[in-house]
């Protein structure tokens, strides 16, 4: 008996693992699979659309539901593309049409080319040819320039198949106007049309003139979709207009202007050359912003620790400010700072122990200065020297709306006030 039993269990074991085995397989991964799948459908839908949900938020884009892919702030710009028709056929006049083909190309067309509204491809197209009807400008040969403009690749356009449906839609329109309307075509669509071409323009020459530039001012970039904030714009192109706000560029140029009115940076300076000629020519004059600016330097020099080295920038011509600082501070040295070797050559006849530098004064690079003083007419970015002051005290001449730190008021006749700013 003793000698059977071993025999029998190795004989048993083997064929009840060979018959089991397989066996139990069969049976056990059909009955698994069946239950899993369900389990693991019902767990993991909601697990990964909490980890997409979790991970949109990280990376900060929007979401949106139903038929817009982005954000349903996307369907207040279709709603407004929609009351942009509704306006042209109610109120038609040259300024109308010029207005809302730039305030459109600039908001709603420029966010749609770069991230299209709508999840469905078909509706994306009708949106894009309603848009080119609309604006009088194929949207999809305006996408192929501006994505060319933000790669800085200068290729060749190729036409598509989109861009002739839209450019042929177009056509359609105008030969319509044309042939019901002739005068208002001729008299007032296309004036409108050409001024609003010429607001583009403008606009988009003095967002990249000098470098791209942004504007924080808010009641243009609620107005225009955080259009202002385009330094971020070109690091992000791909991302969301709601979300540029929260992603500033601490090293962004700004300008204290929006795109359309930035041409006065260039306009305020040159009038301003112009009066100050005036002065040049009229002894009475010069007495009067002389004892002007005299006041207002008197007013804050205290708040300043004995400057030793003062920088004047954009001194030449009459050099107001010299002559005022050369009383106040008689032992300081003065140094005229100025682009223009010919108004420094002006300057000369006025000061006498003042140094004269011909350069461009760059903001972001200290001179060694005590005080650096800032002209109204400086042409450079006024909002950084603001934000970084290139010597320990700056005295910013600026408009007499715009008082920064402690500010007087130079002259109302002027509109001009006296802003120190310290490090």
């Amino acid at each position: 008996m003793a000698a059977t039993m071993p025999l029998r269990q190795a004989q048993g074991r083997p064929l009840r693992q060979a018959q089991g085995r397989p066996l139990r397989q069969a049976q056990g991964r059909p009955l698994r699979q069946a239950q899993g799948r369900p389990l693991r459908q019902a767990q993991g839908r909601p697990l990964r659309q909490a980890q997409g949900r979790l991970l949109r938020q990280a990376q900060g884009r929007p979401h949106s539901r139903g038929a817009l892919r982005h954000s349903g702030w996307d369907g207040l710009l279709v709603a407004l593309s929609l009351v942009h028709l509704m306006v042209l056929v109610s109120a038609p006049s040259i300024l109308v049409i010029a207005i809302a083909l730039w305030w459109n190309a600039n908001t709603i067309a420029h966010n749609f080319i770069h991230c299209p509204f709508f999840r469905s491809r078909a509706l994306n197209r009708a949106f894009s040819i309603y848009s080119s009807a609309l604006l009088g400008i194929p949207q999809g040969l305006w996408r192929a320039r501006h994505l060319r403009h933000h790669s800085g690749v200068d290729r060749p356009l190729r036409w598509t198949g989109d861009m002739r449906v839209e450019t042929a839609v177009i056509a359609a329109v105008w030969t319509a106007l044309a042939f019901l309307a002739p005068r208002f075509f001729i008299g007032v669509y296309l004036p409108g049309y050409a001024l609003g071409l010429g607001l583009c323009w403008l606009q988009g020459h003095f967002e990249h003139e000098g470098g791209t530039t942004s504007h924080y001012g808010r009641l243009y970039n609620w107005l225009f979709f955080n259009d202002g904030y385009h330094v971020e714009h070109h690091l992000r192109p791909g991302e969301h207009w709601s979300r540029l706000p929260g992603r500033p560029s601490a090293d962004a140029r700004a300008s204290r202007w929006p795109p359309v009115l930035r041409w006065i940076d260039w306009a305020v300076p040159a009038s301003l050359v112009w009066l100050e000629r005036r002065v040049l020519r009229s002894p009475s004059l010069q007495r009067f912003v002389v004892r002007a600016h005299e006041r207002a330097f008197g007013a804050l020099l205290p708040l300043v620790p004995s400057p030793r080295r003062v920088t004047i920038v954009g001194g030449g011509l009459f050099p107001r400010t010299a002559l005022a600082l050369g009383r106040l501070l008689p032992d300081a040295t003065l140094t005229i700072v100025d682009a223009q070797p010919a108004n420094l050559e002006t300057a000369r006849r006025f000061v006498d122990g003042v140094a004269l530098r011909h350069q461009m004064f760059d903001g972001a690079t200290a001179d060694g200065a005590d005080l650096v003083v800032i002209p109204l007419s400086f042409i450079g970015d006024r909002a950084r020297i603001y934000r970084h002051p290139p010597a320990p005290a700056v005295l910013v001449h600026d408009w007499i709306w715009r008082a920064r730190g402690d500010s007087v008021t130079v002259s109302w006749m002027l509109l001009k006030r006296l802003n120190l700013v310290r490090r």
